[in-house]
């Protein structure tokens, strides 16, 4: 029998504790629950938001307060999941997801303020300054205004909590959305003018030097988004070679360091990594299906993959990767406000969609999801 609907948070039955469920490594932030399985059901929603499968982070937000509704880190986990990303920020939300986005984080932020009475003084300090990001029930005509205000709180919670490595993480986070994908003047090698990238850099070489920062799957993956657009990313080749394999069932982390294999020039490894990415995404794909915003970081290993086999001189896997890539298309429906995205309309994530990619994947993938790009332009003129 489904359980009831506490609050509109409670969706499906609670999880059994002989529930199967992928490998997320040996991952934990021990929050204030008694519910040993409330606290994997945490552990396992951080970690998903940290490898960038916020939706099913959510999902396991929503099992946590399931098993204890009095859990106020599940609360704000699931507020922190529902909202804006480094790929996905406000801008990308349509008028009907906005609105409900909006209403959904802010009615969780509540909650959690109202379970934080006997959470320690870091979870009440992360609940507050959520608060920011979330003020209201109701969107702004331009909701990255709260951007803002939210990284100055955390900065606060930093300032209170250097050694914490989640809390690091979630503060260079901030600071990255902030100006995502604009961390560096690509003309000049120097940070860009208004963001906030030396103060990221410093956070994040801060919490490498800790315990546990190079096993920590949130602030490796932050640096490489950092690095790999800076004059030098080839000085973050060795932090990323630590995320390899670090979570197994997170494809979107195995793919991660191959942001810097491409840029470098390591085809061979980017291939490896990238295959490694999509085996562990046909998991998530055989439990969660296809039709979910997820597709589009499945998408993104293939192009990967793809675009590393021809630079590296390996035809027949580059056309393996294009049937992969065409046989996706053919099953998947993308909404339009995903099409915002994918490779092609971001040169700065490492590969561009090439007239050879084109021409590999064929016009129906690249109809779905690089409509306006120059090789699809030049491949309907074929």
């Amino acid at each position: 029998m489904a359980a009831e609907m506490t609050d509109g948070y409670v969706q499906d039955d609670a999880p059994k504790p002989s529930d199967s469920y992928y490998n997320l490594g040996s991952f934990n932030r021990p929050v204030s629950t008694n519910n040993k399985e409330a606290q994997r059901w945490f552990d396992r929603g951080l970690v998903w938001s940290y490898a960038f499968n916020h939706e099913e982070s959510a999902e396991c937000f929503r099992k946590a307060i399931t098993l204890d509704p009095r859990c106020a880190m599940a609360y704000w986990g699931l507020a922190y999941a529902l909202g804006p990303n480094y790929n996905k920020p406000w801008e990308f939300f349509d008028g009907e997801e906005l609105e409900s986005t909006v209403t959904r984080t802010h009615d969780a932020v509540q909650k959690a303020k109202a379970e934080a009475v006997n959470a320690t003084a870091v979870e009440k300090a992360l609940v507050d300054a959520l608060e920011f990001r979330y003020p209201r029930a109701q969107a702004a005509a331009d909701c990255s205004i709260w951007n803002e205000p939210y990284a100055d709180a955390m900065r606060s919670v930093y300032e209170a909590f250097p050694d914490d490595l989640d809390v690091a993480t979630l503060y260079a986070d901030a600071l990255m959305n902030l100006t995502p994908w604009r961390l560096w003047d690509l003309s000049t090698g120097q940070p860009a003018t208004g963001a906030k990238t030396i103060e990221v850099k410093s956070v994040l070489d801060h919490a490498l030097a800790l315990k546990g920062g190079l096993q920590h799957p949130g602030v490796l993956h932050l640096y490489i988004h950092l690095m790999e657009m800076s004059s030098s990313p080839e000085l973050a080749m060795p932090i990323a070679d630590h995320l390899r394999g670090l979570i197994p069932d997170a494809g979107h982390l195995h793919h991660m360091p191959t942001h810097l294999d491409i840029l470098c020039g390591d085809y061979r490894r980017a291939i490896a990594s990238n295959t490694d990415a999509i085996r562990a995404d046909e998991r998530f794909l055989a439990r969660a299906g296809p039709l979910n915003f997820y597709t589009l970081y499945r998408c993104h290993n293939y192009h990967f993959r793809l675009y590393a086999a021809m630079f590296a001189g390996q035809s027949k896997i580059a056309l393996q990767t294009a049937d992969w890539i065409e046989a996706t298309a053919q099953k998947t429906s993308f909404a339009s406000s995903h099409r915002q995205w994918p490779t092609g309309s971001r040169p700065s994530m490492g590969c561009v969609c090439t007239p050879s990619f084109a021409l590999a994947c064929g016009k129906k993938f690249l109809t779905c999801l690089c409509p306006k790009t120059k090789s699809f332009t030049a491949l309907r003129r074929l």
